[in-house]
């Protein structure tokens, strides 16, 4: 049996599978310290507009992945990371991957993607759906629904609604738009727990997952936990099977998924049967890089879209959660998921299409990014100088309304309205959102004594003191870049027997900076009048004041269709 005392010399590698990129790092088992690092760009990234194989376009709201992206990150960031470490393969006592979530693929009992068999490389429901696959949502507006009308005991645990990037949803679109391949699809499976399939050859399924995206909540009583045959036949007569392809034992995080087989240990250039951790997610990893595993710490993990993981010692019904399970994030404490489908993602539209040519030529000239232009000029302006506010919806709202035929709003524009002033309406919209959030929580009686930054966005100082203005919070910032693939070579010295559990493993190598931006009373005031007019629009578009923004979807998905269909000389219209 392992002692869980850390040699000094062992290393953990954690891998963080991203959107476009996955990224490998070594980090020492004593203290955390970081060893080495490195990045594979997927080469398909993320698949949105056509599908690899053809070049056949896909519908709006599409997102897909391809599976050989994710091996690649295995055969060529790992290797050059522990290259860079300068580590020997010796060192290393256990492996550790998470992912986004809920990006989901069909497979064969064995594993095997169905987009990677022949007859099946042409359709779009073979492919790996990614997190950001929306196309669902008429799929989970019915599951929640019938759900609500049956009184389904596992709803309140997700806050009264079910997401559209979801397992169940996603399943269900694949079976009503292509039955052929949901009948072929023996596994439907999280690509967090499939990777981890490839790299010890059996599979295993996870905890948080299985709680957060598969709606499996085993702590109810029996036979509510979960949607049951006669809930899913009810939905789609062929749906009643559909637990069989998810059903697989729960294995808790941090645990020991199995052995590195001789096949990874060929791509990653890693002694065959190391320790290899249970599946997880980016999020719910990061939690224990950025030592935020006590209850009431609320972990915000910034990028293209934001998720919000804090843990808790009480349960309660806390509206448009992404979910709350027992063990969801570290053993013995509920863990609560809430998120915004985009953030980061909305700051890059304000660049794509709001940047004159005067100012990207500035930016140019100055050798700096238009991000940071925009920034730089949005800083020099009072609160509220602008007299706009904006809606964050540009990819639905996950969070607190979880409906992602919502889209985004500018409100206050006029002739003088210049480009910095949109950005920072927007920046100050995805705060809004987040206030809402720290706000359900605590409407619910779920205290928030802490707020935490992680990701790519906090290195923006003026978006994070604008987040601590906006929640009149201090903001603290982990301490590592990496903080997902940190927060998985956590777990995987765990796995590895060098620390005994989660908690220690984050009290030894995880890293925080406290109160690294702290809030300014008077910018505070103002804010707190912005928010008021974002909460007015919020409500009065998310919660049945206007429908305009579902109708405009419809249209523009009607119209686009016709644009789509040939002609009778086979060419499109």
């Amino acid at each position: 049996m392992p002692s869980h005392t850390p040699h000094d010399d062992a290393v953990t590698i954690g891998v963080d599978f991203g959107t476009l990129s996955g990224r490998a790092v070594v980090v020492s088992v004593a203290d955390g310290t970081q060893l080495g690092e490195a990045v594979h760009e997927y080469r398909f990234g993320a698949v949105e507009h056509a599908l690899p194989a053809t070049g056949e376009p896909l519908p709006p709201d599409w997102a897909l992945q391809v599976p050989e992206d994710w091996r690649d990150v295995l055969r060529h960031a790992v290797p050059r990371a522990l290259e860079q470490a300068g580590v020997g393969p010796d060192r290393v006592v256990g492996i550790g991957t998470d992912f986004t979530a809920c990006t989901v693929l069909p497979a064969t009992a064995d594993g095997t993607p169905l987009s990677e068999l022949p007859q099946y490389a042409d359709r779009p429901h073979a492919y790996p759906k990614l997190w950001k696959h929306h196309a669902a949502q008429s799929q989970a507006d019915r599951i929640n629904s019938l759900a609500a009308a049956r009184g389904e005991t596992w709803l309140a645990r997700y806050g009264g609604r079910i997401s559209s990037e979801w397992e169940y949803a996603k399943a269900l679109q694949l079976l009503e738009e292509d039955p052929e391949l949901y009948a072929a699809a023996e596994r439907w499976i999280e690509a967090a727990d499939w990777i981890v399939w490839e790299l010890t050859g059996a599979e295993s399924r996870n905890r948080c997952t299985a709680g957060y995206k598969g709606i499996h909540q085993p702590d109810l009583l029996a036979g509510s936990g979960r949607p049951g045959p006669d809930f899913l036949r009810a939905l789609h007569p062929g749906f009643a099977d559909f637990t069989a392809k998810v059903d697989f034992p729960l294995s808790p995080l941090g645990g020991r998924a199995g052995g590195l087989s001789s096949r990874a240990a060929a791509w990653t250039g890693l002694p065959e049967g190391i320790a290899v951790s249970v599946g997880n997610v980016d999020a719910h990893v990061t939690n224990a890089a950025a030592r935020a595993l006590e209850p009431g710490h609320l972990l915000a993990i910034m990028g293209t879209s934001t998720c919000h993981i804090m843990n808790s010692d009480r349960l309660a019904e806390v509206p448009g959660m992404c979910g709350a399970v027992m063990d969801g994030v570290v053993p013995g404490l509920w863990g609560y998921e809430a998120g915004q489908s985009g953030v980061g993602d909305i700051f890059a539209w304000a660049v794509r299409t709001a940047l004159p040519e005067d100012y990207a030529r500035e930016a140019r000239e100055r050798g700096i990014s238009p991000h940071q232009l925009l920034t730089e000029k949005a800083a020099a302006q009072p609160v509220g100088a602008h007299g706009l506010v904006a809606l964050d919806w540009h990819s639905g709202n996950r969070s607190v309304l979880v409906d992602h035929h919502l889209s985004g709003l500018l409100l206050g524009l006029t002739l003088d309205t210049r480009p910095e002033e949109i950005y920072r309406a927007l920046l100050e919209a995805t705060a809004f959102g987040t206030r809402t959030i720290v706000e359900a929580f605590e409407l619910a009686g779920v205290p928030v004594t802490e707020f935490t930054v992680a990701g790519g966005l906090p290195k923006n100082a003026f978006l994070m003191q604008i987040y601590s203005d906006v929640l009149r919070r201090p903001v603290n910032v982990i301490g590592s870049e990496q903080g997902g693939a940190l927060g998985s070579a956590i777990h995987a010295a765990v796995a590895g027997g060098a620390h005994p559990d989660i908690h220690a493993a984050s009290a030894a190598m995880g890293s925080i900076r406290r109160a690294v931006h702290t809030p300014d009373p008077d910018r505070a005031r103002v804010y707190d009048l912005l928010y008021a007019e974002y909460k007015e629009l919020h409500d009065h578009f998310g919660r049945g004041g206007s429908g305009a923004m579902h109708r405009l979807r419809g249209l523009r998905a009607q119209a686009r269709s016709i644009a789509t269909l040939p002609d009778p000389d086979g060419v499109p219209a």
